[in-house]
């Protein structure tokens, strides 16, 4: 796709402001839901927090070179959960946060320093086109079903295999629609700056069309009309709880037994991460033309996301990795400036200490969201199949090998191989380089 603003573009400050607070509705969601899964006390705020600051360290790492955005990773999730399941307080279990995210990041400064040396062709005979682009779509396609569930309220009904419609859901499936319309109407037919801030165009109108039945409901009484959820004002968190002054608390108190533990939980996780890692720099790559896996190299890449992971667990909590929705961003904007990135890594650092903003956020309704996703995750999974273009799939070698990955990615082959969660994506990617791999043997022979 042509490009409005390239990597090295610098916009007008103004436009910068702008394009930042854009990004940031597309990352806030996921960013600070993972805090608020594992509970225990975990500042959403901090997250927040610790992104930015991982970005930032991100940035640095890369020299400017990659328009990445890091936030907190539903991977280690269950790492996460264990942290706080294995130790004797609270404290010990921000401790072991602390602690998994180190040893995860240590993961990726050691791969780094292998790819520092054996360099990164590797990772391309490892994973061709054929391999990687069923990846990257797959990362768009898992995470479909959460555009529609958020579209309709999660109203579905296992039983009848389908979302019932009751006057709720009807209302969020309007803001859906609107939103999704309004944000495809602006990328496609707008000029200049509408055509590059569709999302918040989108979000803005989905928000006010989410604010009229609440007022419907008002007027006629009927409370499945309230789709804005205001009470979220009153628990605002003014100044973020940092991870690492409840951690400090808890080292005196950690064992060794208990750091075996972390590192089990954390460790095995960092190298499924390191996969998806991989599938968002090239799928990032195909679309703003450098490939990021040779400039700035694959290494500081690796090393970029590590060590800003492990700065942000250090604020907040929680492991980080690189976000597609930013590659949504970028894809559907054509604004690829580094600049941007750099921005939102500041504006989330500074709005976790402003309340009200973070909460406004907060209070987007799921269904204006799932609107907007529909077009992020789409464009993830269709830039994935765009990488497929060139590969010759009348050769059954290329056919089989992207059947298996999209059929185990699609299917939700996800695997507990005790401790070790390996997600659907991962699992695919493993099964179809051993299937390219094996049939190429075949070939050959």
């Amino acid at each position: 796709m042509k490009l409005v603003y390239k990597v090295e573009d610098k916009p007008m400050f103004g436009q910068i402001i702008v394009f930042a607070i854009q990004e940031l509705p597309a990352i806030l969601a996921a960013t600070i839901a993972v805090p608020a899964i594992i509970g225990n006390g975990m500042s959403q705020s901090a997250a927040l927090f610790g992104a930015g600051v991982g970005t930032i360290v991100y940035l640095l790492f890369t020299k400017f070179k990659s328009p990445v955005f890091l936030g907190s990773s539903f991977a280690f999730l269950g790492s996460m959960f264990a942290a706080f399941g294995g130790a004797a307080s609270v404290s010990v279990g921000y401790a072991g946060l602390l602690i998994g995210a180190l040893l995860a990041g240590l993961v990726y400064v050691v791969i780094a320093i292998v790819v520092k040396f054996a360099g990164a062709g590797w990772v391309n005979k490892l994973m061709p086109p054929v391999v990687i682009g069923p990846t990257v779509a797959i990362i768009g396609l898992s995470l479909a079903g959460n555009a529609v569930s958020d579209s309709l309220a999660g109203a579905f009904d296992a039983d009848a295999s389908a979302y019932i419609m009751d006057t709720h859901v009807w209302a969020c499936l309007i803001c859906a629609i609107v939103t999704l319309l309004v944000v495809c109407i602006c990328s496609v037919f707008g000029k200049k700056m509408a055509k590059m801030i569709p999302f918040i165009i989108g979000i803005l109108v989905g928000y006010a069309v989410a604010l009229i039945f609440p007022l419907i409901g008002q007027a006629s009484g009927n409370d499945a009309l309230a789709i804005i959820d205001f009470t979220r004002f009153q628990t605002m968190q003014w100044v973020p709880d940092f991870t690492f002054i409840e951690a400090f608390k808890g080292f005196g108190s950690v064992t060794g037994e208990y750091i075996a533990t972390v590192a089990v939980a954390y460790v095995p996780v960092a190298f499924v991460v390191f996969a998806e890692h991989i599938a968002d720099h090239k799928n990032l790559s195909s679309i703003i033309e450098p490939d990021l896996l040779a400039d700035p190299g694959l290494h500081r890449t690796l090393l970029g996301d590590g060590v800003g992971s492990i700065a942000g667990a250090f604020f907040g909590g929680c492991p980080n990795t690189t976000y597609g929705e930013a590659v949504g961003c970028v894809a559907i904007s054509g604004n690829a400036s580094v600049v941007t990135s750099l921005a939102t890594a500041i504006l989330c650092i500074l709005a976790s200490f402003f309340a009200p903003f973070v909460t406004f956020l907060a209070t987007i309704p799921g269904c204006v969201m799932g609107g907007v996703c529909f077009t992020l995750y789409g464009f993830i999974a269709v830039s994935g199949l765009k990488m497929l273009q060139p590969v010759d799939l009348n050769d059954n070698r290329n056919l089989f090998t992207a059947s298996s990955i999209l059929i185990a990615g699609i299917g939700g082959m996800a695997l507990q191989i005790g401790a070790v969660k390996l997600t659907s994506i991962a699992t695919a990617l493993i099964l179809g380089i051993i299937v390219n791999k094996l049939l190429g043997i075949k070939k050959k022979a």
